[in-house]
């Protein structure tokens, strides 16, 4: 599970897992030194997290004071019951979006002075897949056919005064038709653009890390379809 917090990747790990070796370079061992936000510096993977550290984990990251943390790791002693303890601190806010093709290129919208790929909120009754072409729909006028599931994101913000954490599901989706395409300014949409890979890459430099992490799970996914 990663869940995308001030934009800042932390991903909770089950019972015998551990990051990919070379993405880290500090292990803390949260029962047996306090966990301090002095010491969370660059790649972090945190061991026998308990819900106070989480707490106070999730009270350093929404802190005003800048901090030098680019990825967090957590292992949990119970895998489950943190992710059922997250659960109860916010409320769940459930989204659908993709990533949309058109030949060798991926389709972008520009909202809030960065660039991000056509996503929004389930309606009562929908099914994941119907929210993500209804969404791609609205916020850029254009139709796709949906195919299968890339990954799920969960990122946290406020709302009135209200914790929330959004749950977004990522397809694959291909363009049937873009002869109308146009950004959904009242959705503070200011330009949507097809983009190659090579324009995607610097794209991503202003966006956000859960976006980023969107296409790499893609081309994850591209990479093992491909024929060897």
């Amino acid at each position: 599970m990663i869940i995308f917090i001030n934009d800042i990747p932390v991903q909770i790990l089950e019972a015998g897992d551990q990051p990919d070796q070379g993405t880290i370079n500090t292990i803390l061992d949260a029962s047996q030194e306090p966990l301090t936000q002095a010491k969370l510096l660059n790649h972090i993977w945190v061991q026998n997290v308990a819900e106070a550290d989480i707490d106070l984990i999730l009270a350093f990251l929404d802190s005003r004071v800048p901090t030098g943390l680019r990825s967090l790791y957590l292992s949990a002693k119970d895998y489950e019951a943190v992710k059922e303890y997250l659960r109860r601190k916010f409320k769940v806010v459930k989204a659908a979006g993709g990533v949309v093709r058109k030949k060798d290129k991926f389709l972008m919208i520009y909202r809030m002075k960065k660039w991000d790929l056509p996503k929004g909120k389930k309606e009562r009754g929908e099914k994941n897949k119907q929210t993500a072409v209804r969404e791609v729909l609205e916020e850029c006028n254009v139709t796709v056919k949906v195919g299968q599931k890339i990954c799920t994101t969960w990122h946290t913000y406020t709302m009135n005064n209200r914790a929330i954490i959004k749950k977004t599901r990522w397809y694959v989706m291909d363009v049937i038709d873009d002869t109308r395409m146009r950004p959904a300014f009242a959705e503070d949409i200011e330009e949507t653009r097809w983009m190659n890979r090579k324009e995607v890459y610097h794209a991503l430099e202003h966006s956000y890390k859960s976006i980023s992490y969107v296409f790499e799970q893609y081309y994850a996914l591209a990479e093992m379809k491909s024929p060897r």
